[in-house]
């Protein structure tokens, strides 16, 4: 297996169901969704390149137009770095198996 194969696999899951950060995008505006934990309100959405963040929900219903809040330290690029590094990590530790 592989860290791009990994995402696929989770990708083709629900929303509300995937464990792994993914890339949406509207009108030109990419954000990284970060998945929640089953207590959580809502799912994160950082803007891939800026420190910027807003509730899934409210990206859903108004895309770019969403609002967005500061950020001191995360961008979405971040939030998908870190869980690939966190696949590849695991890979080579062999928790993974087809």
């Amino acid at each position: 297996m592989t860290v791009d194969e990994i995402f696929a696999e989770d990708g083709r899951n629900p929303a509300a169901d995937r464990s792994l950060p993914w890339e949406e995008n509207r009108d030109g505006v990419v954000v990284v969704v970060e998945p929640k934990p089953h207590w959580a309100s809502d799912m994160a959405a950082f803007r891939l390149t800026d420190r910027a963040w807003c509730y899934y929900a409210d990206w859903c219903a108004n895309g770019p137009g969403a609002r967005f809040f500061g950020h001191p330290d995360t961008r979405g690029d971040d939030v998908m770095m870190r869980s690939r590094a966190m696949i590849a990590r695991e890979l080579a530790e062999g928790l993974w198996v087809p």
